[in-house]
């Protein structure tokens, strides 16, 4: 028997197919769709508990991707040889996701829910990840769960100057401009990406170009649904309001939190202590009886007053929590080779927020190995951002790497991959680590800052130093005030209504990440606030050139030595050997390590080591071996080995000729062994070279003067 599906479709402007499919697979979800695109498919379904767990005052939502191996015909890596622990790929489609949705579920939505995205099918030039939004969306639409959507995320790239949406992974490496951007039918929600040093408006008019796109996909989400005669979003239990306490609470503290945030308080310790002195000192007036029933809405509605008196204060006065302007940027100070050991040390201060960054200088065995059911290869430029509960005052267990701290990471590293130099001028594989030793206010600007001077002291020569700012806002939709926040703290990123990242040189944009906590944001306001990030980027450059401003001319001591030699492919099997005896026996004489990698009709030759004095000999000698031997020449050769009629000496390495018994002097030599001994050096003449054998013949007597002849 086979259950026919409902189906819609819909094409991208190039003429490629997405079909959206429900009713087939996963019916026991709240909401499952088959999104598929050429021979990508992914599944997504979602589920959501019917009821809230007792006492549950926030909203457990988890959004999760997974890519089975299958999908790609490809087994696992590992012992187990099954999907394990997500990958940071994965984890990174499910941030992206999981950012779009979150803000569309009611407020008081309390149930747990849970969205599950998984690729079963997949080619090889197309990216799941511009899908994936696109699969959870409309699975919510299709389900009863309370959902204020639809969205849809897209990838728009600019490759030779033109627009394309959801590009092969192929052409990705081409695009000078790669952004993931989520909207709904009316509002851009999230975008993130990178960039090769675009402008502003460029990024603009992607976002414009991606928001149209995503417009079709979202008619399409509610055109399926209406096929599939989906039921009403579920009723629900709010929260009971308590009207009563609600206005006697902001009567009471309202002015008290208004004059706190007024006052300018340095030091978010001390500025949180004060605002919880008001809340705690207004619960005084209620017994313990009392207390017990109302003080989950006491707590809540102190959140509102507390939110709305901030956010008021900053409308109307024009100053921050700290007394900062709206443009202002804190205090900075930075400092650079601070770890004596380290290859490459920074520290980097804006406020209250601290990141001690190192860099890491490795050989091609560093090299990071990428194995995706679709995305492969090898990385080597590595950025890893850790978070660790001390950095905010607090003592929590250490679980391993969350899902923020890869986040973080990676946008610090799109932030400065393309100013590493391609290998070159730069042959090592290189980790940068960030550890935030203080928080308050955008760690991953500070990582970003904190790496290129890294970077720098480390001697990486990095086409230009980037620099990164977080923006925020404040805005009140009905009287039509705004404040876009320069370099946000926690607090304004907490409660404002953006946290918009920017990051980029002195001539462009090379990474964003955008989130927008509410509706109608406009483009104008977005251009106000991209200007606005420009001059903020521009003065922490400024800031951070007070202590380097280009990378030191040579590496540090500790650093091992990479040089690179190109060889033709014919030349590789000489220079290994057989068996690898060669290659073995120059590393271990010259106290290298040597990589040779076959790139078309040309060999890569790596070589490193602690010195240059090694590098240099084995550079010369593995020039000997590819040397081409020219009769005429003279070499200093090594006996190798003597024989009755002769001495076979090595004129370059791995390649002997023979010194005849008749060519080792000018008057009869019964015994080469009379002349000559095994490890002798010697200077002979290449007299020959056999044309069918290819053997060498050698001559030391020409090199010596001719006796006179006796009458």
């Amino acid at each position: 028997m086979s259950i026919s599906a409902i189906t819609k479709t819909f094409q991208l402007e190039d003429g490629r197919t997405i079909t959206l499919e429900t009713g087939r697979l996963a019916k026991q979800a709240d909401g499952s769709v088959v999104v598929k695109m050429g021979d990508t498919m992914l599944i997504a379904t979602v589920v959501s508990a019917k009821e809230p767990k007792e006492g549950q005052d926030f909203f457990p939502l988890s959004v999760d991707y997974k890519e089975k191996y299958a999908a790609t015909g490809k087994f696992p890596g590992g012992f187990f040889k099954r999907e394990a622990r997500p990958s940071e790929y994965e984890i990174l489609i499910a941030r992206l996701v999981d950012r779009a949705l979150r803000p569309l579920f009611p407020d008081d939505y309390m149930n747990e829910t849970q969205v599950l995205i998984t690729l079963i099918s997949g080619e090889k030039d197309t990216a799941p990840d511009a899908l994936a939004a696109l699969a959870a969306s409309t699975a919510l639409t299709l389900s009863d769960i309370p959902f204020n959507g639809p969205i849809s995320e897209v990838r728009v790239a600019r490759i030779n100057g033109e627009f394309k949406i959801n590009p092969g992974i192929e052409e990705q490496e081409e695009a000078d401009l790669d952004l993931i951007v989520a909207a709904s039918m009316d509002n851009i929600m999230m975008v993130e990406g990178e960039m090769k040093e675009v402008s502003e408006d460029v990024m603009l008019q992607a976002i414009e170009k991606a928001h149209e796109a995503i417009k079709v996909q979202c008619q399409a989400q509610l055109e399926l649904a209406e096929r599939a005669n989906v039921k009403e979003k579920r009723e629900f239990e709010a929260m009971e309001d308590d009207e009563e306490l609600k206005k006697d609470i902001t009567q009471a503290t309202y002015d008290k939190v208004y004059q706190v945030a007024k006052s300018f308080i340095q030091n978010k310790h001390e500025r949180s202590e004060t605002f919880k002195n008001i809340r705690e000192e207004y619960k005084e007036k209620f017994s313990e009886e009392e207390l017990e029933e109302k003080e989950e809405l006491i707590h809540k509605y102190f959140g509102e007053i507390h939110k709305k008196a901030v956010r008021s204060m900053i409308l109307d006065e024009k100053v921050r929590l700290d007394g900062r302007k709206l443009d202002e940027i804190r205090e900075i100070w930075c400092e650079i080779d601070y770890l004596p050991s380290a290859h490459g040390s920074a520290i980097f201060t804006r406020g209250e927020t601290q990141s001690l960054v190192t860099t890491t200088l490795g050989t091609k065995l560093d090299e990071q190995t990428i194995d995706g059911a679709v995305i492969e290869g090898t990385s080597t430029f590595m950025l890893h951002y850790n978070f660790p509960p001390f950095s905010t005052g607090e003592a929590k267990m250490m679980r391993g790497t969350s899902r923020r701290e890869v986040g973080h990471g990676n946008l610090a590293l799109r932030a400065l991959k393309n100013v590493i130099p391609d290998e070159t001028e730069n042959p090592y594989t290189i980790r940068v680590v960030s550890d935030i030793l203080e928080s308050n206010g955008s760690s991953s600007m500070a990582t970003v800052c904190g790496g290129t001077l890294s970077l720098m002291d480390a001697g990486v020569k990095i086409t230009k130093p980037v620099s990164g700012i977080a923006m925020g806002m404040i805005s009140d939709a009905d009287s039509g005030k705004y404040a876009i926040l320069s370099d946000i703290l926690g607090d304004e990123d907490h409660l404002g209504d953006m946290d918009f990242k920017v990051t980029g040189t002195e001539d462009g944009i090379t990474a964003c990440q955008m989130d927008i906590k509410v509706d109608g944001l406009s483009f104008e306001v977005l251009k106000e606030a991209l200007e606005q990030a420009r001059k903020g980027r521009l003065h922490i450059l400024g800031e951070m050139a007070k202590t380097i401003t280009e990378p030191r001319e040579d590496y540090k001591p500790q650093v091992p030595r990479i040089e690179k030699m190109f060889v033709d492919k014919e030349f590789i099997g000489a220079i290994i050997g057989p068996g690898g005896k060669t290659i073995q026996e120059l590393q271990k004489e010259t106290d290298t390590t040597i990589i040779i990698e076959e790139e078309g009709d040309v060999g890569v030759i790596d070589i490193f080591s602690k010195n240059k004095e090694s590098i240099d000999r084995a550079k010369a000698m593995i020039k000997g071996i590819v040397a081409v031997p020219e009769v005429g020449e003279i070499y200093n050769g090594k006996v190798k080995s003597i024989v009755p009629f002769g001495a076979f000496i090595e004129i370059l390495p791995g390649k002997d000729g023979l010194l005849h018994i008749s060519e080792i002097a000018w008057k009869h030599v019964k015994n080469a062994e009379d002349y000559l001994k095994v490890g002798d050096n010697v200077e002979v003449k290449l007299i020959g070279i056999d044309q069918k054998t290819g053997k060498l013949k050698l001559s030391r007597k020409v090199l010596l003067e001719k006796p006179e002849q006796k009458n």
